[in-house]
C-alpha cells in the first residue's frame, strides 16, 4: 500500500439526500430546499426517475460550458457520482445474510408479517469533486453558470446537501474503473480531539487496513474532514461538522465487497476502529461509482 499523496487534492464531499415524500419530521429538508419529488409523481419510479437525472442529467448540466471560452471547470480534477445501492451491504445490514427462519431453525411457508423494517441510511449517495487547492473550488463553485443554474436545480433535487471539505489521502490507487464503493462516515469518541482522532487514522489505522486489505480491495482513501465547525461560515453544515473523515475502499464488485466483509480482514479493521471511533454516530453503505471527470 502507497504512502500518502504528497500533494493531496483538496475535496468537497457532499453527501446527498433526494427530494421525495418522506414526512419533514422523518427526513428534514435542508433550509430552502424542496421536500417533495419534482421528477415522478408515480412513487413506484420515485427512486429509479431520481437517479438516472442525477446522473444522466444533473451530470451533464453540471460539466456543460455555456460558453466556448469558459475554462473554470478545468479546474475541476476530479469528479465523482456515488449513487448509494440499497441491495448492497450496509451497516444495518452486512454479510453473511441469513434466512428468517422459525424456532426449528425450518422457513417460514409464508412471509406476510415478516418482513423486516427497511432501515434507511441518512444519505441516499455524495458528489465528491476534487481540486487543487481551495481557491479552485470558488472558481469552479463560485462560477455565475453554477450559481444562477446549477444551484437552483439542486435545491429542487436534493432533499439536503452536507458538503464536507476535505484533505484526500489516497493510500491505495486504484485502476479508475474500480465500480462499486464501500462508504464509510467516520465520528471520533468524545474524548478525542479530530487531530487526534485523524492522526491515529492515519498514522497507524491504515497500516493495519493495508495488512489486512488482501487482493479483493482495489482503492483506498482517507477525506480527512478540514471544514468549519461553527455555523455561517463557507461549507459549514451541522450534520458534516460532526464527521471527521470518510473512508472509501472501492471494489471490482459487489460479490467482491462482500466476501471482503465477511473475512478476518474486515473483522480486525471493525475492531480497530471501534477504539477510537463512536461507530453508532456514524453510518456506512454501498455505493456504485461514476467517474465523470478524471484528470488525475
Amino acid at each position: 500500500m502507497s504512502v500518502p499523496d504528497a500533494s493531496p487534492l483538496t475535496v468537497v464531499f457532499s453527501l446527498l439526500s433526494r427530494a421525495d415524500s418522506t414526512p419533514p419530521d422523518l427526513r428534514p429538508p435542508g433550509a430552502g430546499r424542496s421536500q417533495h419529488d419534482v421528477f415522478e409523481s408515480d412513487p413506484n419510479l420515485n427512486f429509479e426517475h431520481w437517479g438516472e437525472y442525477w446522473r444522466k442529467v444533473h451530470g451533464a448540466r453540471f460539466l456543460h460550458r455555456d460558453e466556448a471560452d469558459d475554462t473554470a471547470m478545468d479546474k475541476l480534477l476530479r469528479y465523482d457520482q456515488l449513487h448509494r445501492f440499497a441491495p448492497g451491504p450496509t451497516q444495518t445490514d452486512a454479510p453473511p445474510y441469513r434466512a428468517p427462519t422459525d424456532a426449528y431453525g425450518r422457513l417460514w411457508p409464508d412471509v406476510a408479517g415478516r418482513i423486516e423494517r427497511y432501515r434507511r441510511p441518512q444519505w441516499d449517495g455524495a458528489a465528491y469533486l476534487g481540486f487543487a487547492s481551495e481557491a479552485d473550488i470558488a472558481e469552479v463553485l463560485g462560477s455565475a453558470r453554477v450559481q444562477q443554474k446549477i444551484m437552483p436545480e439542486d435545491h429542487l433535487m436534493f432533499r439536503d446537501i452536507a458538503p464536507i471539505l476535505s484533505r484526500q489521502h489516497i493510500l491505495l490507487p486504484g485502476a479508475g474503473s474500480e465500480p462499486v464503493s464501500l462508504v464509510k462516515l467516520h465520528v471520533r469518541k468524545p474524548e478525542l480531539s479530530r487531530s487526534e482522532f485523524q492522526h491515529w487514522w492515519l498514522g497507524e489505522h491504515a497500516g493495519l487496513v493495508a495488512e489486512h486489505a488482501g487482493p479483493l480491495l482495489k482503492r483506498y482513501v482517507q477525506l480527512h474532514n478540514v471544514g468549519p465547525t461553527s455555523a455561517g461560515l463557507p461549507f459549514y453544515h451541522a450534520d458534516a461538522s460532526r464527521i471527521d473523515g470518510v473512508t472509501l475502499m472501492s471494489f471490482g464488485s459487489v460479490t467482491a465487497l462482500e466476501r471482503f466483509l465477511s473475512g478476518a480482514g474486515q473483522a480486525a479493521i471493525a475492531n480497530d476502529e471501534r477504539r477510537m471511533a463512536d461507530t453508532s454516530a456514524g453510518e456506512w453503505w454501498t455505493a456504485i461509482s461514476m467517474t465523470l471527470v478524471d484528470q488525475r
